[in-house]
C-alpha cells in the first residue's frame, strides 16, 4: 500500500512541482524559437524514435540478451523522456523547451510507435504471439504532469516575474531534490 501511495500521489505531485518550476523559467517565446527551428526537435525524434530502438536491438542481439532482458530494452528504448528527462535539462541549463517540446510530440508518437516496436519484440524475443495494447491512460498522465504545470509556471513567469525569479533558486535545488527521492524510492 506504501509503493502504491508513493507512485499514484507522492511520485505525480513531485513531478508536477518539478515540472512547475520548470515552467518558471519559460516563456513562449521558447517555444516559438523551438516550432520556427524544427531541425533540433526533428532530430531529437528521429534519433529517439529511430536510432535509439535500433542500436537496442543491436545490443540486445549483439549481447545475446536473455529474451526478457531484450524485450525490456527494447521496450525502454520505445518509451518516450518524461518530466525527469526535463528536469535534467533544466538542471544542466539545456534547452527546456526544446526537451518538453520532444516529451510532448514523442508521447504522441508512441501511441503508434510503442505499441509497434514492443510487439515485435515479444514476437522476435519470446516467440510469442501476445501483444500488448498502448494504455492511452499513461500519455493522458504524462501530459496533466508536464504540461499543466509548465503552463501555470509560465503564467507566473509572465504575470508575475520578480515572483518568478525569487522561485527560481529554491526551485531548483528542491527539483534537484526530489529528483535524488525519486531515485532513492525507485532503488527501495
Amino acid at each position: 500500500m506504501e509503493a502504491n501511495i508513493l507512485t499514484t500521489i507522492i511520485l505525480p505531485v513531485a513531478l508536477g512541482i518539478i515540472m512547475l518550476g520548470l515552467g518558471l523559467g519559460l516563456s513562449l517565446d521558447d517555444f516559438k524559437r523551438v516550432a520556427l527551428y524544427p531541425k533540433a526537435i526533428i532530430i531529437g525524434l528521429f534519433c529517439q524514435m529511430i536510432v535509439l530502438p535500433i542500436i537496442c536491438f543491436g545490443i540486445a542481439i549483439t549481447l545475446q540478451l536473455p529474451a526478457e532482458l531484450a524485450v525490456g530494452l527494447m521496450l525502454l528504448s520505445a518509451s518516450p523522456g518524461g518530466p525527469t528527462a526535463n528536469l535534467y535539462s533544466h538542471l544542466a541549463k539545456g534547452d527546456v523547451a526544446l526537451n518538453i517540446s520532444l516529451t510532448a510530440i514523442n508521447s504522441l508518437l508512441t501511441l503508434i510507435s510503442l505499441p509497434l516496436i514492443v510487439n515485435f519484440s515479444i514476437q522476435y524475443f519470446l516467440a510469442s504471439e501476445q501483444a500488448i495494447p498502448m494504455q492511452f491512460k499513461k500519455i493522458i498522465e504524462v501530459f496533466l504532469i508536464v504540461l499543466i504545470p509548465v503552463i501555470i509556471g509560465m503564467l507566473i513567469k509572465a504575470n508575475r516575474p520578480k515572483i518568478s525569479e525569487k522561485m527560481d533558486k529554491p526551485v531548483r535545488i528542491l527539483s534537484a531534490l526530489f529528483l535524488v527521492l525519486i531515485i532513492v524510492a525507485a532503488v527501495l
